[in-house]
């Protein structure tokens, strides 16, 4: 087994970026070009019985549902019909949800969350590995709901209240409820201090105005991540985080905002005069950028197993097709160029798979969502997510050429994962954005 650096499960204390008595790493200190030595970037225990339980799980629990979905003609998970507002149809949602909620119970769902809220605890190696996993052996299938994705439990929701665990932490984790992170603003993207959404006082409660834009899951999120300015002027500490019920008065689910993606989750969401507890306060006032970054680099860092597992499926499908398709009696595979484009795809995914598992090894020892965040570890999340985009849409794109005009049916795996590819390029940060970030860590590394 390769032997590169720790991987240990972290603590709610080390993993987030809020809250108080956190035990937080060292923002400077020893350098760490290399991994420490003596750890691993190998399959654990844990995960090797997880993935087999998950298999397990998709044969005797999502195929029958994938059947009875078929049946139905509201269209796939990857390919939803819509309803009349432009939403993903209601019995594909519901077997989304039938699944979420399967996994919960059996204890799938959301390993990555914290043991200490109940979760598995996995670090971000461990997760790695699993997220490949499910991602090769799950396709575009109804299988990609059995883990936790943006609309599970994350690294900033654990910083609720003791008193908001049970109401919303814990349903999360079990998949009995969803949520959605509500960042972004159709003025304020990356430059987040531009947001304009904001939290007042009224007493002991908070009153939360504004909108925000480019949402996934708005339409239907039980529970609401909401970031809003509560101290204008006063920089990264001038946002705070709310948990808002998806049903509390003053919400309005906005319009559909179809993507390249086109999965019927998208849209917009308003708020007027919404009021909320001072319970609802994730973390503490002013931890709201803090938090909304554990969120954003969780996202980043979770490019690494799932383009890995979609590019090695992508790669499969490949290889298949050019040895079984003919051109003057021979197959494709014959033709060096189609070699060459096999060993291209092969090497993007051997090269970003590499980067992820290394950095996130290096990761599990500084702490991923610690505050503050050791120096080394925004250039390594964003050169987890930089690599693993680019390379993955260079895969897609190159699934797509191999097949020629087969590649190029609308709703083909192939075509599908291509415009997933290019999404990919934008959300939680842009390419751009990540390089900047790399950049810094080296010119704020030489300057230290």
């Amino acid at each position: 087994m390769t032997t590169v650096a720790t991987t240990t499960s972290t603590s709610t204390a080390t993993r987030t970026a809020g809250g108080a008595g956190e035990t937080a790493m060292p923002a400077s200190g020893a350098e760490t070009a290399m991994p420490a030595s003596g750890a691993e970037i190998g399959v654990s225990a844990r995960v090797s019985d997880y993935t087999a339980r998950f298999a397990e799980f998709l044969a005797r629990e999502v195929a029958p549902l994938e059947k009875e979905l078929a049946g139905q003609g509201a269209g796939t998970p990857s390919q939803p019909r819509f309803d009349e507002k432009g939403r993903m149809s209601a019995a594909v949602w519901e077997a989304r949800r039938e699944v979420q909620r399967r996994a919960g119970a059996a204890g799938l769902y959301a390993p990555h969350t914290s043991a200490e809220v109940g979760g598995g605890g996995f670090g971000r190696v461990e997760m790695h590995h699993v997220e490949e996993f499910v991602y090769r052996r799950s396709g575009l299938g109804l299988g990609l709901a059995a883990l936790a994705w943006t609309e599970g439990p994350n690294p900033a929701v654990e910083h609720c209240s003791p008193a908001l665990r049970e109401q919303y932490l814990t349903p999360l984790i079990t998949g009995e409820i969803t949520a959605a992170f509500c960042n972004t603003e159709f003025g304020a993207g990356s430059d987040v201090l531009r947001m304009a959404t904001h939290a007042e006082r009224d007493g002991s409660d908070w009153v939360i105005n504004g909108s925000k834009g480019w949402i996934t899951n708005s339409h239907f999120a039980d529970v609401l991540q909401v970031v809003a300015v509560t101290d204008a002027g006063a920089g990264t500490r001038s946002l705070s985080m709310f948990l808002v019920d998806g049903n509390a008065p003053g919400v309005t689910r906005g319009v559909d905002l179809p993507t390249t993606m086109a999965d019927g989750l998208t849209g917009a969401l308003k708020f007027t005069d919404v009021r909320v507890p001072a319970e609802n306060v994730v973390g503490e006032i002013g931890d709201g950028f803090g938090l909304a970054m554990s969120w954003i680099n969780w996202r980043r860092l979770c490019r690494g197993g799932m383009c890995a597992g979609w590019g090695a499926w992508l790669l499969e499908r490949a290889v298949d097709y050019a040895q079984q398709r003919e051109v003057g009696g021979k197959p494709i595979a014959d033709q060096q160029v189609v070699q060459h484009m096999l060993a291209n795809m092969h090497a993007d995914i051997y090269q970003a798979r590499a980067t992820s598992l290394v950095a996130q090894a290096e990761l599990d020892v500084l702490g991923p969502y610690a505050k503050p965040l050791h120096r080394d570890a925004p250039r390594l999340i964003s050169l987890v997510k930089v690599i693993n985009d680019e390379a993955f849409f260079r895969v897609a794109d190159t699934a797509v050429q191999v097949r020629g005009a087969a590649g190029l049916i609308q709703d083909s795996p192939e075509e599908k994962l291509f415009r997933v590819a290019r999404n990919l390029r934008i959300p939680a940060g842009t390419s751009e954005i990540q390089r900047n970030a790399i950049a810094r860590g080296l010119l704020r590394s030489r300057a230290a």
